[in-house]
């Protein structure tokens, strides 16, 4: 396993840290039914935001291995 962490991994963590301290901060004054609905709403909002960065991670992966296989099929067809 790798010490090393995605950058998706970052922007989730700085997200959940945003949206927490939001949270507090609505907490401040007693938390009203406006401050549940915001707090939701974030929550849904960086749900989305971590699941679009994890497709953009998978595409990447992805094309980096198309690319890959198409060097090694490159290779081989001109050492014949």
């Amino acid at each position: 396993m790798s010490d090393t962490r995605d950058m998706s991994d970052l922007k989730r963590d700085v997200r959940d840290a945003k949206t927490d301290v939001k949270e507090a901060w609505r907490k401040v004054d007693g938390e009203s039914l406006g401050d549940k609905v915001a707090n939701t709403t974030d929550r849904a909002k960086d749900e989305l935001a971590n699941a679009g960065d994890e497709l953009h991670e998978r595409a990447d992966k992805a094309s980096r291995e198309a690319s890959y296989q198409q060097g090694r099929a490159d290779e081989l067809s001109r050492s014949r």
